[in-house]
């Protein structure tokens, strides 16, 4: 460990010399109480445009073609035979 990391280690943190503090900055700041812009930016999260809208909407044909490829995987097993007569032909 070089020498002046260690003094600073024992006195502590070196003050800026600017004289800025960061945390006191964030401290002021904090979370606005106005957002201009939250009325321009409203409606992407409502109505139509909700999570589960989006998601629900995103692959429409899904539930019809998983019904259907059972329904032609059950008629298979069922209802097609295999027919072997002991040889293969070529």
């Amino acid at each position: 460990m070089q020498p002046s990391r260690i003094l600073r280690a024992a006195h502590g943190e070196k003050p800026n010399i600017t004289g800025f503090d960061m945390a006191k900055l964030r401290k002021a700041t904090g979370t606005p109480r106005y957002d201009p812009w939250e009325r321009a930016e409203a409606w992407r999260y409502t109505g139509r445009f909700t999570r589960a809208n989006r998601f629900k909407n995103s692959l429409p044909g899904l539930g019809t073609a998983i019904v259907a490829f059972t329904a032609y995987c059950a008629y298979e097993h069922f209802f097609m035979k295999e027919e072997h007569h002991g040889e293969a032909h070529h």
